[in-house]
């Protein structure tokens, strides 16, 4: 068996189970040694059955005396009885609607069980639907241990995965520890195969502990080394200086129907002055939804036009792109140059505030030519046949959903017109998540920051109002409130934590809040349903239709912190609110409150959420802005995901590794600079040089 060995090869599972793996990234061995468990169940303990106690875990080591099945009348199921004993006692094991277990389980074989145990009036102490595992002379990997918890599918059980692991596992004997022996010793940090073997089937607690620090390292130092890399490589590379057009700036400004922040001013500034050196500018722009950071990104951008040089932004979904375009168009239309914007299914040009269409070949072809000064699109713009001609200035909104790859991509074509291979245009990014300040220098270190902790000063604050799913006329009040509010013409954002129903989370769905909304509350108003499984076009149509009023209600998962503005929505309700970081909501609720109309944003919490979870999402009340929720978040949460599930670029890059390991972090930055400092060529270390070739899109080492 090899790292490429495909699943189907190492066990003999069907193509259904096959399509389930790929849906969960697993297409060979390797995938499964990487496919990390987020929990393990205590079963290390083998107890005497007479030791047994009702409401507690454990295992048990026994024969089956006897296992037959029967009807269930009363819920019309199969159930597998069975009685198992040691030397101690016996006890009656049920499985429910697993008929087939009685090929399997014969009487007189020995195995392991493992579950919780419960109690029967009529037979007293019985297991019911333990993880089962006949006695062998290997170790077992179900019972009778630390035992993995994977995230999965409803189609793939926990015993499957589990068995694919351990039959993957000697394949790590492959694997390079491509960590430098220095590392390891100065971090005390055990070798790659053994924190493999130990992640997936742990010896004891302890060599858990070691093997999560191990894994954890490698995340984190490789991505604190990639931005090092980066940031070397940048450094010596050449830019187009840009200088501060200073009059035409300030007639710029001074025409805004608004004032701008002390925030937006400072952020402008430290961009300008940037742009104007001859090295490469990497800058991170932080700012709450609504902050203004597009108008602070706007004065960089046209301070590039009338530098004779191009300006482009990248923007994560066609309707967003769409509606900068047409912002931006607007706001640039007293002055002699035109905008273009690139989408996949979109291509028009504006000159003087005038839009219209424009054929895909013929915008391109403008593009190098340079008669089109600004092109604002979405990964469209990284194509190898749209080549800019000295391309000075590259915005990215919501920087985390653009990797290095399109960086250097679109960086390949920004001067095909130059013969100079050292240019780079000028980077800035920007993201409307707030990260703790200190956090964010750490996570992106490859990157100079600018925060706008102000908002405007004419924007109406949004209404936060904390509902109690128990108390009935509440939730009564509320959906009347929303029910008028649609009704004079206003539209509302659900949103919930998960796609569809779990038992194990407990936590309000997309799909049973859709049925509950249509069936039971609105059934007069048109409803929608987004999520990130639908595939672009369908995300794309429905935020459109949003977009343009034609539904009342959006339901959805968290994919609409990233988004375009709804100014007629003023409603953002919130189920299972304690389940969110407060820098999320927060950010959730900036989604509202865009237009004159007064806005409301509902955190409703479950039934069972605790007073310290209750207390902390109060916390939001009173904060002034997403910086100070962040702080507070990693302060009270710990261990919670500061940024959300789907927000930072980094934390997608994790598997295993958290924002909040924040001394972990800091070894690794340690460790990656030390390396650095040794020559970006890394040509001590050849181990790490491929590892690095091989996982990010970095310029040549050599």
């Amino acid at each position: 068996m090899q790292l490429e060995t495909p699943v189907n090869q190492i066990s003999k599972i069907g193509q259904l189970k096959v399509k389930h793996l790929d849906k969960l990234g697993i297409k060979n061995a390797g995938d499964l040694l990487y496919y990390f468990p987020f929990r393990y169940d205590d079963y290390s303990k083998i107890i005497p059955i007479a030791e047994l106690k009702t409401k507690k875990s454990g295992t048990i080591k026994g024969k089956i005396n006897l296992i037959n099945n029967r009807k269930s009348h009363l819920k019309k199921m199969i159930i597998t009885d069975a009685i198992v004993s040691d030397k101690s006692d016996s006890i009656k094991v049920i499985w429910f609607n697993q008929p087939f277990l009685i090929k399997i389980l014969k009487p007189g074989q020995e195995l392991y069980l493992a579950g919780k145990i419960d109690y029967d009036e009529r037979y007293g102490l019985e297991i019911l639907n333990p993880s089962y595992e006949i006695t062998k002379r290997s170790a077992p990997i179900h019972t009778g241990r630390l035992v993995p918890i994977y995230p999965t599918t409803a189609s793939l059980s926990q015993k499957q995965i589990r068995t694919l692991i351990s039959l993957s596992l000697p394949v790590v004997q492959e694997i390079t520890d491509w960590l430098p022996r220095s590392i390891k010793t100065e971090n005390i940090l055990i070798n790659l195969a053994t924190a493999l073997e130990q992640i997936h089937f742990p010896q004891d607690e302890k060599w858990l502990s070691r093997a999560t620090e191990r894994l954890k390292f490698d995340e984190l130092f490789l991505i604190q080394l990639q931005s090092q890399i980066v940031r070397q490589q940048i450094k010596q590379k050449t830019a187009l200086a840009i200088k501060f057009q200073l009059e035409q700036t300030q007639d710029f400004i001074n025409s805004l129907p608004f004032k701008l922040t002390d925030a937006q001013r400072k952020a402008s500034w430290e961009i300008l002055k940037d742009i104007e050196q001859n090295n490469p500018m990497n800058r991170l722009l932080e700012g709450d939804v609504g902050s203004g950071k597009t108008i602070v990104g706007a004065i960089a951008i046209l301070n590039t036009a009338l530098n004779g040089n191009q300006a482009a932004l990248l923007a994560p979904t066609e309707i967003l792109s769409r509606q900068h375009f047409e912002n931006i168009s607007n706001l640039f239309k007293n002055f002699d140059f035109s905008i273009g914007l690139l989408t996949r299914t979109d291509t028009k040009i504006a000159d003087k505030g005038k839009i219209s269409d424009l054929k895909k070949n013929e915008l391109i072809k403008k593009i190098y030519s340079k008669k089109i000064s600004v092109v604002i699109g979405t990964h469209s713009l990284i194509q190898d046949n749209v080549k800019f001609n000295n391309l000075g200035l590259v915005i990215i909104d919501e920087q985390h959903r653009f990797g290095v790859e399109q960086r250097k991509k679109i960086t390949q074509n920004a001067f095909c017109g130059q013969k100079n291979k050292d240019l780079s245009p000028h980077f800035l990014s920007m993201t409307a998540t707030p990260i703790p300040r200190s956090l964010a220098l750490s996570i992106y270190r490859d990157l100079d920051l600018s925060i706008i902790d102000q908002m405007p000063p004419n924007r109406k604050k949004v209404e936060i109002k904390i509902i109690d799913n128990k108390n009935n006329e509440e939730l009564e009040r509320m959906h009347k409130f929303i029910e008028d509010q649609i009704i004079e013409g206003r539209q509302i954002f659900v949103v919930c934590p998960i796609i569809d129903p779990s038992d194990r989370l407990g936590a309000q769905s997309v799909k049973q809040e859709y049925e509950k909304l249509k069936k039971q509350i609105f059934p007069q108003f048109n409803i929608g349903v987004l999520h990130g499984r639908l595939n672009s076009a369908k995300k794309e149509k429905i935020m459109k239709n949003f977009l343009n009023n034609k539904i009342n209600i959006l339901i959805s998962t968290t994919v609409v912190e990233v988004g375009i503005d709804i100014p007629n929505a003023s409603i953002m309700l919130i189920e299972g609110a304690e389940r969110f970081g407060l820098a999320q909501l927060y950010q959730l609720q900036g989604r509202v409150g865009r237009s004159q109309h007064q806005s409301y944003c509902f955190l409703s919490l479950e039934n069972d959420s605790s007073a310290n979870a209750q207390k902390r999402i109060r916390a939001i009340l009173t904060a002034k802005n997403g910086f100070e929720l962040a702080e507070l978040d990693l302060e009270m949460r710990g261990e919670g995901n500061i940024l959300g599930s789907e927000q930072s670029g980094f934390a997608s890059n994790l598997k295993i590794a958290k924002l909040s390991d924040v001394e972990i972090i800091k070894k690794a930055q340690k460790s990656a600079n030390q390396i650095i400092e040794e020559g970006l060529e890394l040509k001590n270390y050849p181990e790490l040089k491929e590892k690095i070739k091989h996982l990010f899109v970095v310029d040549q080492l050599d």
